[in-house]
């Protein structure tokens, strides 16, 4: 297993002197270099960019900070938003960073398979494949001190395309980014999902590999499919609501529980079209297929689709394409408010169907209705990681 629990726990001071605890002073000017720490040069006033290496693996980051903050951490996960100080006051704040290289234990000699996923030219020098811990604050923080210590504890595991995965740049958003934030500083979110992906491609990109080279009994596996299965024009990925993919889900549930994980299938959620006040099901017999899968494997199902389309029709057109990527031009992938406002669904969800991870959820994560969101819960400060405008993808 490549992932670890044990090493070194790295104590920063970013505005104090170095103290007699083991603490290391950076000063205000010092550039990560590989192997080491430092600040990345993305910057926009006081908001910056900290990075440390670190082997992959989950890391308690504890922060002792002051200001009006939000922390995301890697490619812009959620993880502090909006916490809040009186001049001169700091607080601490825990909660844990998954970190992950593209690294795989080699196979044997004549044996199929790789060493490394198969990264897209868009993943190559993310934040989200290197090997460091790179945290990201904004608004008007005040940072004192950074400790990042590895911790072993349960991990869920994320699978699917485009509408999960940490979208890189503004202005997209995906659920799967939001969803840290939400939780306490007892789990951790391991999200491995890339846009474009599908059933098919996850494992032939060794995508699947890795993730079950590192899960382990008690972890969980979400798998949320289907945007792209449906591509008949896409042979190779294409897989059938009838007959291959729930035979391809099925595959992912068996690959889950041999290794002791519990798997949780998601539905899609719903892209964003209108019969007039209704919202048109493109993705219909994908979710039918899941939720049958479900019964009959006796596991958990988180059913985005339907809250997705309770939501869309309860904020109706107009104003439903607030929450979508280039200004709503994009009916498929969200911006942070809409991903925003999917995390909170899989929250709730996870509230009602799946009780020992619901233990994990932070009080005011555990309910959500669709049918009555408060659209300016969704602001969420914009990033500067990996700042480049790029699409979403599908």
């Amino acid at each position: 297993m490549l992932m670890a629990a044990s090493g070194p726990v790295l104590r920063f001071d970013l505005e104090a002197g170095a103290r007699g605890d083991g603490r290391v002073a950076v000063a205000a000017d010092k550039p990560y270099e590989k192997g080491g720490f430092g600040y990345e040069p993305e910057r926009r006033g006081k908001e910056f960019l900290f990075s440390a290496a670190v082997p992959e693996g989950n890391y308690r980051v504890t922060v002792r900070i002051g200001g009006h903050v939000t922390v995301k951490a890697e490619s812009r996960r959620l993880m502090l938003r909006d916490l809040s100080t009186r001049p001169g006051q700091y607080v601490t704040a825990s909660f844990i960073v998954n970190v992950r290289t593209a690294q795989l234990a080699p196979p044997p000699a004549n044996a199929p398979g790789g060493s490394a996923v198969r990264l897209k030219d868009r993943e190559k020098g993310s934040y989200s494949w290197d090997e460091k811990l790179t945290l990201e604050f904004l608004g008007d923080p005040h940072v004192a001190s950074i400790d990042i210590e590895p911790v072993d504890v349960p991990t869920v595991y994320l699978a699917g395309d485009s509408t999960v995965t940490d979208q890189r740049s503004e202005p997209a958003a995906s659920w799967g980014q939001m969803l840290p934030a939400l939780f306490g500083p007892g789990v951790a979110i391991a999200n491995h999902a890339e846009s474009g992906e599908t059933l098919k491609s996850f494992v032939t990109e060794l995508r699947l590999d890795k993730v079950l080279s590192l899960i382990k009994p008690g972890d969980w596996l979400f798998i949320q499919f289907g945007h792209n299965d449906q591509k008949a024009n896409w042979p190779q990925t294409y897989a059938d609501a009838e007959v291959a993919y729930p035979a391809w889900l099925r595959t992912y549930l068996a690959e889950a529980r041999r290794r002791g994980a519990h798997p949780v299938l998601v539905t899609s959620p719903e892209r964003r079209n209108y019969d007039g006040a209704r919202v048109r099901r493109t993705l219909a017999t994908y979710g039918e297929a899941a939720r049958r899968v479900a019964r009959e494997e006796h596991v958990p199902l988180i059913d985005l689709q339907e809250r997705t389309v309770t939501l869309y029709e309860a904020l109706g057109e107009a104003r439903a394409a607030t929450l979508f990527n280039e200004g709503g031009k994009d009916r498929t992938h969200h911006n942070n408010p809409g991903a925003w406002f999917l995390a909170r669904a899989v929250a709730a969800e996870v509230a009602t169907q799946i009780p020992e991870l619901a233990a994990h959820l932070k009080p005011e994560a555990r309910v959500f209705d669709p049918a009555r969101p408060r659209l300016e819960e969704g602001q969420i400060l914009p990033s500067i990681a990996e700042s480049a405008v790029r699409p979403a993808g599908s």
